[in-house]
């Protein structure tokens, strides 16, 4: 490939997943705040998250209805899986929502970052992973992360805040069975299975009353919840299927400052240093473990023989 048409084709991929990635950030913010008026407006976190599942299986539902090659993609299959997962996933969106009623947006963010960290110890307990370097360094800089944010001995410590690294916890086995449901399942059906799943969960903790007579002042937020918490994960799947992780995940760090500006400009919270210095530190065992896995793939393929 010549040298103009590979660099062509490097911006195509740049601009797609900026294009992807952008999606992303603007519905994880959109998500953050709907979930906080409609919390103000008297509805509970079952209810926020029964509106979110309603809207994505209509919009999933529609999607299979006007293009039938995706009933392929929804059929029943590794239900076991399946519900493991979305209910673990479902009581990690929980606590996360709660923890947005209660905490500034900025640390609940910083916080849900700490999901790496447990993937990496999950990883080596249940994949039976090898316990590297970098992955020493995002557990360890992920702890020390956490303690500047709460800063404890020091500053009152909400404790919401245990409730959000509760959700990382969680999101970090939903990160382990999206793995393993994904040798087999495309994006598209692990998402449908996760709106069908979590519906009743979520309307089980419902008040009939309350999604009945709902107010024209909530239909945006709802829709904000249901359309955002959808393209969310749409967005940030096209994303790494577009580009490497190198990438995408460095992008995704911008959640952190987009949402502090949100928080301030929209709530009067102010930008807490410590919990800025908590992420940087957050990320850069991220970023740390990124690039050795990026190392350690390449000098795999260095070292595989070749094809015959």
């Amino acid at each position: 490939m010549h040298s103009p048409t590979r660099k062509a084709f490097a911006d195509h991929k740049l601009a797609r997943v900026v294009f992807w990635m952008v999606g992303a950030l603007l519905s994880f913010s959109v998500m953050a705040v709907s979930i906080r008026v409609l919390a103000r407006h008297g509805y509970s976190i079952f209810e926020i998250l029964a509106v979110r599942s309603a809207t994505a299986l209509v919009l999933l539902g529609a999607l299979v209805l006007i293009r039938p090659q995706l009933r392929r993609e929804v059929r029943p299959r590794r239900m076991r899986l399946q519900l493991f997962r979305n209910t673990i996933h479902y009581a990690g969106q929980y606590l996360w929502s709660l923890g947005l009623t209660m905490l500034p947006l900025a640390m609940v963010f910083s916080l849900e970052f700490t999901m790496p960290a447990w993937t990496a110890l999950l990883a080596v307990w249940l994949l039976k992973e090898k316990m590297t370097p970098g992955r020493v360094g995002v557990i360890v800089l992920g702890l020390v992360g956490v303690l500047v944010i709460l800063r404890p001995g020091l500053a009152a410590i909400n404790p919401a805040a245990f409730l959000v690294l509760l959700a990382a916890f969680y999101y970090a086995i939903t990160m382990i069975t999206t793995k393993q449901l994904t040798a087999t399942e495309t994006t598209f059906g692990i998402i449908f299975w996760m709106a069908v799943i979590q519906l009743p969960l979520g309307l089980l903790g419902s008040s009939p009353s309350a999604l009945l007579h709902i107010g024209p002042n909530d239909i945006i937020p709802m829709l904000g919840v249901g359309i955002a918490g959808t393209t969310s994960h749409y967005c940030l799947s096209n994303a790494f299927r577009s580009g490497d992780a190198t990438l995408v995940v460095p992008l995704d760090f911008m959640r952190i400052p987009l949402i502090a500006v949100v928080g301030w400009a929209f709530y009067g919270e102010s930008l807490d240093i410590f919990v800025l210095v908590g992420a940087l530190i957050i990320i850069a065992g991220v970023l740390w473990n990124l690039r050795s896995e990026a190392r350690s793939a390449k000098a795999r393929m260095a070292t595989s023989e070749p094809l015959p």
